[in-house]
């Protein structure tokens, strides 16, 4: 038996912002819309993708999964994304860090990472 990641399904109280947010962050598209999910990705045929659908609670506790991002320019990635919507928070992380927390709009947290040499380095 294979299995493989599908997609990540992140609850959402405005799911068209989100997606729209993230697809910014990614350089992904739209890939599907509905009134009860928002499906974002690179393409039609690349897995995983980002589904966010509606919830009605709000975010009330530190992630429990979360998204890293390893840009080349960890900084200058940080304030483009920031530029985006999301915010610089701290979740006791420490000043010696060497990934950056941000949260999107609605408050998750995400990581942007200091460069890598290779997906094993």
């Amino acid at each position: 038996m294979a299995v493989s990641l599908y997609q990540l399904v992140v609850d959402s109280h405005d799911p068209p912002a989100q997606a729209r947010f993230w697809a910014r962050v990614l350089d992904w598209r739209i890939l599907y819309e509905a009134e009860d999910e928002i499906v974002v990705g690179r393409d039609e045929h690349a897995l995983p993708g980002l589904c966010f659908v509606p919830v009605p609670e709000a975010k009330t506790v530190k992630n429990r999964l979360h998204i890293d991002l390893a840009p080349d320019d960890r900084d200058a990635e940080v304030e483009r994304i920031v530029g985006l919507g999301a915010r610089r928070v701290d979740i006791g992380q420490g000043e010696d860090a060497t990934w950056t927390v941000l949260a999107d709009p609605e408050g998750n947290e995400f990581c942007v990472l200091s460069p890598k040499k290779s997906l094993t380095g």
